[in-house]
């Protein structure tokens, strides 16, 4: 019984990834938008925020707290809450996945930036450099090995959420992985689960390679 019903319903079917290339495409770019503006969105709040706690200690860990506590929220639970006020729509998926990037995000620039030997600062400012020409040319690329590592972790996180937010209609190649599951028809489950996997790996590569083209001085005092 096994080896029929493994033929009419093998793990993928290429007949159908060709015949719907166009709908598997538009699922992947979806997928890809969700992941650059939540991303963004998630890295402009931290930036923010991890100011905010460096440039004034007590505010470190409440931030973080809240972050944290962000973070433990159920995706599919926000999602729901999220629905009665935006609706379907990109904003309920967008929102709730630049949430979760925060703990990671603001955690890699705090670290990054406390990274910095204090003698490098008093040698900045005693070379003249003003405070926000200093944290830009000195602090910044110093802090930026650790934000390049926070922004990894956080882009491979936040391109499984996505799959999450099928749930609303918005969920990239979560789509073809629902669509899969409730038709108990594997291959576009098969098809948006290994995509989902290959755009986490390519853009950990980029970024990777973004990094290393920005820091080399790391590959230099690596050798």
């Amino acid at each position: 019984m096994i080896a029929p019903l493994q033929a009419q319903n093998p793990i993928i079917r290429w007949s159908w990834f060709i015949d719907e290339w166009d709908q598997v495409q538009a699922a992947l770019v979806q997928h890809l938008e969700l992941t650059l503006l939540a991303l963004g969105l998630g890295l402009l709040l931290s930036a923010a925020l991890a100011t905010v706690a460096l440039r004034y200690e007590r505010g470190a860990p409440p931030i973080t707290a809240g972050a944290a506590a962000f973070y433990t929220i159920p995706s599919v639970a926000l999602f729901g809450l999220l629905v009665p006020y935006t609706g379907l729509s990109r904003a309920t998926a967008v929102l709730p996945l630049a949430g979760y990037t925060l703990l990671i995000l603001i955690t890699a620039i705090i670290d990054g930036f406390r990274s910095v030997p204090a003698e490098v600062r008093e040698a900045a400012s005693g070379m003249g450099m003003s405070p926000r020409r200093r944290v830009l040319t000195v602090e910044l690329p110093l802090a930026l090995p650790y934000i390049i590592t926070g922004i990894r972790i956080a882009t491979v996180s936040t391109v499984g959420l996505v799959t999450v937010a099928a749930i609303i209609g918005q969920g990239g190649l979560g789509r073809l992985i629902l669509d899969g599951l409730r038709r108990a028809f594997w291959t576009p489950m098969t098809i948006g689960a290994s995509l989902s996997i290959l755009l986490a790996l390519m853009l950990d590569l980029a970024i990777y390679r973004l990094g290393a083209a920005a820091t080399p001085w790391t590959r230099r005092r690596g050798a």
